[in-house]
């Protein structure tokens, strides 16, 4: 069985509605994303940190997968399919998908300060000051802020190393070390990029879909699925 690697972006997850940090506007309007989303804003004020995380797991809890989503599982009726994401969402969890690899963490779930291997799974949206690990420390959102590490690019580039088709979709490949995926992939398989706003990559037998991931991921599933 062939396997194909997504990597996907921001993008995809906008079309089931989950805002940018920008669209969330009201109070968030005053803020940037470093001075929410960091060690930094943490140690300074870590109830702002997470009144903006409980709003995003709320909103979160509100919307569903798209036709995006949903092609990637179909996908693997056919294929060994192992998604990378940028995405901290469970979308394509819910939709279904089996193998998914969070590069910068994941929404619903939180970790003790103390011990990055304490990570809880949350069935609600609220996280507050005072809900602590069983190692006695403050649960903080399972989040790669600004200025940390990304840990799970070093599991990412074996995955990427063993496609044998690639699909990048909805993201700018802008955002490093994200975005430095793809050099790692095989100069000779297959690779699709699928993106509205895609610009000119320089790789070898890459095909640009200028679409939406709803849109463009379906028609190339049921491409690569005859």
């Amino acid at each position: 069985m062939q396997t194909v690697v997504i990597l996907s972006g921001a993008g995809m997850s906008a079309e089931s509605g989950i805002m940018t940090f920008r669209d969330m506007g009201g109070l968030w309007e005053q803020y940037n994303i470093e001075e929410v989303a960091s060690p930094i804003a943490w140690e300074r004020d870590p109830q702002l940190v997470l009144d903006f995380y409980n709003q995003r797991r709320k909103q979160l809890m509100e919307v569903e997968p798209n036709a995006g989503h949903y092609a990637l599982v179909d996908l693997e009726k056919v294929f060994d399919v192992q998604i990378i994401t940028q995405n901290v969402d469970n979308l394509h969890e819910r939709a279904g998908s089996s193998n998914v690899l969070h590069l910068h963490g994941e929404m619903m779930k939180v970790r003790s300060i103390d011990n990055d291997d304490l990570i809880y799974e949350m069935d609600h949206w609220e996280l507050k000051l005072g809900d602590k690990a069983e190692d006695g420390h403050q649960l903080r959102p399972h989040i790669v802020w600004f200025g940390e590490a990304v840990p799970m690019i070093e599991a990412a580039i074996p995955i990427i190393q063993q496609a044998d088709i690639l699909i990048v979709v909805g993201t700018s490949m802008q955002v490093y070390p994200a975005a430095g995926l793809i050099s790692y992939a095989n100069t000779e398989i297959p690779k699709y990029y699928i993106d509205p706003n895609a610009g000119e990559l320089n790789y070898k037998n890459l095909v640009c879909l200028r679409e939406k991931a709803g849109v463009g991921l379906p028609k190339l599933v049921t491409k690569l699925m005859l």
